[in-house]
C-alpha cells in the first residue's frame, strides 16, 4: 500500500476523494482503489479498455500524476456529477430574470461539483435607473450576496467546498466597492475576486492619469488611476 506524503493528505483523501457509500463506509479501502476506479473508468472509452485501465492506473501510481479533484473524486462512482473542476459560466444580462436564471444554473453546476466564475461587469451599477419600475438599482455587489448565500446553502457533490470566482472590469463604477467588498469579514466568503485590468488602465497608471468610471456610454466617477491600483493592491493582501 502506498503511503501518503503526510497525515493531511491521507486526511483529505478521506473526506473528499475517497469513494464511500451513503452511510460512510468506504468502498475504495486504500488509495490504490482509488487509482483502480479512476483508471477503469476513463479506460471505458477506449477501443482496448482493459490495455488502456493499466495504463491509466501506471501513470496513477505511487502519486506519479494526479487528475483534477472532480476526476479523483467522481469517476467510477456512477454518481450524477461532473468531471471537470471549474466552469466559466455565461453572460450574466442585466435584467432581473436573466440574473436569477445565471443563479439557477450556478446552483445546478455547484449541485454536481463544479466550480463557476462569472464577470459581474454586466450589471448596472448601484443607483443606476432602472427603467419601467421607478426604482434605482442595487448593483452587482447586492447580487454577490445573493450568490454567496447560495454557495453556503448548496451542498457541493464530494464533500466540496462551494467554488466560485467573481470578476469586475476595472471601468465599472462599483469597481472600488468591489476591490473592499472582502475587508467586511462576514462578506462574500465563498468568493475570490479579481479585477478585470486593460491595457488602457496601465497606460493611464504610467502617466499618472485620470481614469473614468463608466456603464452604457455613461460616465460615473473619474478617479485617479494610480489610486484605484494601489486600492485593488491594498485589497488583496
Amino acid at each position: 500500500m502506498s503511503r501518503f506524503a503526510a497525515p493531511i493528505a491521507a486526511q483529505i483523501w478521506d473526506m473528499k476523494y475517497r469513494f464511500k457509500r451513503a452511510d460512510g463506509t468506504p468502498i475504495d479501502v486504500t488509495v490504490e482503489d482509488s487509482w483502480r476506479r479512476i483508471a477503469r473508468d476513463l479506460a471505458r472509452a477506449e477501443d482496448k479498455p482493459a490495455v488502456w485501465e493499466e495504463k491509466f492506473y501506471q501513470a496513477l501510481e505511487d502519486f506519479k500524476y494526479l487528475p483534477a479533484g472532480r476526476i479523483t473524486a467522481g469517476a467510477g462512482t456512477a454518481r450524477q456529477v461532473t468531471l471537470f473542476n471549474c466552469f466559466v459560466m455565461g453572460t450574466v444580462p442585466d435584467s432581473m430574470s436573466g440574473i436569477f436564471d445565471m443563479l439557477k444554473e450556478a446552483a445546478l453546476t455547484m449541485q454536481q461539483g463544479g466550480g463557476i466564475g462569472y464577470d459581474f461587469s454586466t450589471i448596472r451599477p448601484r443607483g443606476a435607473d432602472v427603467k419601467g419600475v421607478a426604482a434605482d438599482a442595487s448593483g452587482p455587489l447586492s447580487f454577490m450576496d445573493v450568490w454567496d448565500a447560495m454557495c453556503r446553502t448548496i451542498m457541493s457533490a464530494g464533500s466540496r467546498r462551494g467554488a466560485m470566482m467573481a470578476t469586475m472590469r476595472c471601468d465599472h463604477p462599483d469597481v472600488e466597492d468591489f476591490i473592499s467588498a472582502k475587508s467586511d469579514s462576514a462578506r462574500l466568503r465563498m468568493f475570490n475576486m479579481s479585477v478585470l485590468i486593460t491595457d488602457a488602465f496601465m497606460e493611464a497608471v504610467k502617466a499618472d492619469g485620470p481614469w473614468e468610471l463608466q456603464f452604457d456610454g455613461k460616465i460615473y466617477h473619474t478617479v485617479q488611476a494610480r489610486d484605484l491600483l494601489e486600492q485593488d493592491h491594498a485589497g488583496h493582501l
